[in-house]
């Protein structure tokens, strides 16, 4: 396939491909003779892409205007035109310039075919640390060329002016200037050690949790409205919390030293579900809440191979949600999903 490369502006003036050619310098006369030789030439691109050969001394004198020179490039007579030296220096930067500039569009359009570059993508506290840091070897095994520059914080970031190309968040951005792509739904629930329960009893009731120390993550919208099934619908059950921490990963620490109960996601305590290290409570009066996990990017930026390939990952590796495949992670016993009842 060829290739069409447009002009850049610069390369108009200054560094236009400066071959120096020979030609007749008339060819209606008759041909030249030994001392007359071949007047040299210069082929320069013009703006509309075309090549035209023109006399060197009118090129020169072109570039030495416009770029304010206001030196010699080239002695001329009727006879002979020769660079001068320091027309000699200007051709060699120039020519140097255009294997550079070649060298970059060489670069970019690689970088076009697969993915490389640096990444900045941000990623939630508790997401990050158990789904996203675990599986990231995968990622780079499979894409050396990528550098990725992992933000981990529970907040909503500025994607543009903090120039992050992925954020994956379960908040819906405010601008319409960002692409949004679902990446898995989850839940939430309540969770605590079993050394806790047995020092503080197992709550049967919402109304229980008077009792005990709830803990949630300071981050999230209403973090003390915790919402439940009853026989009359949905009821929301104001908590004390005894612990808030804008950090996910901080209340699981706390559940797990047996602390409190926390509301955490079910990505983040799944492990700790199958090691037995936490107990989900009130499971079967929990209230789905059909969360969404988002990747948010800007504007066209998913044409840039190494993001195209970085939200390929996401969605192959989680969009399954593979902790769900473990025997002993615990639903809600009213999710129609859940087929097999876990023991509260």
């Amino acid at each position: 396939m060829t290739r069409t490369r447009s002009i850049h502006p610069f390369g108009i003036f200054a560094i236009a491909v400066l071959v120096i050619l020979t030609q007749p310098a008339n060819a209606q006369q008759s041909p030249p003779t030994a001392t007359q030789a071949r007047r040299p030439t210069v082929l320069f691109l013009c703006p509309h892409g075309a090549a035209k050969s023109v006399l060197a001394s009118a090129y020169f004198a072109r570039v030495a205007k416009e770029r304010g020179l206001n030196v010699r490039l080239v002695n001329r007579s009727t006879r002979r035109i020769a660079p001068t030296q320091e027309g000699e220096l200007f051709v060699g930067r120039c020519r140097r310039i255009l294997a550079e500039m070649e060298d970059a569009e060489m670069e970019v359009g690689r970088s076009r075919e697969r993915p490389r570059g640096r990444l900045r993508m941000h990623v939630g506290v508790g997401f990050a640390m158990h789904q996203v840091v675990p599986s990231l070897p995968r990622f780079l095994e499979r894409h050396p060329e990528v550098q990725v520059d992992l933000i981990v914080e529970d907040r909503q970031v500025d994607i543009v002016r903090e120039n992050i190309d992925i954020s994956v968040r379960p908040w819906t951005p405010e601008s319409t200037a960002l692409v949004v792509r679902p990446l898995f739904e989850f839940e939430r629930g309540l969770y605590a050690s079993p050394a806790y329960l047995a020092r503080h009893g197992r709550p049967r009731t919402p109304d229980d949790l008077a009792r005990h120390r709830c803990m949630a993550v300071s981050s999230i919208p209403n973090n003390d409205q915790w919402s439940f099934r009853t026989p009359a619908g949905r009821r929301v059950v104001e908590v004390a919390l005894g612990a808030s921490v804008n950090n996910a990963d901080c209340i699981y620490r706390l559940a797990l030293d047996g602390v409190g109960i926390g509301r955490l996601n079910e990505f983040i305590v799944a492990e700790a579900l199958r090691a037995r290290r936490l107990v989900q409570v009130l499971a079967d009066q929990h209230w789905p809440e059909h969360l969404s996990m988002l990747a948010i990017y800007p504007q066209d930026r998913h044409r840039l191979p190494r993001v195209a390939a970085m939200l390929e990952f996401l969605t192959q590796a989680f969009g399954p949600r593979p902790w769900r495949s473990q025997p002993a992670v615990a639903r809600s016993r009213t999710d129609p999903r859940n087929r097999k009842r876990i023991p509260a």
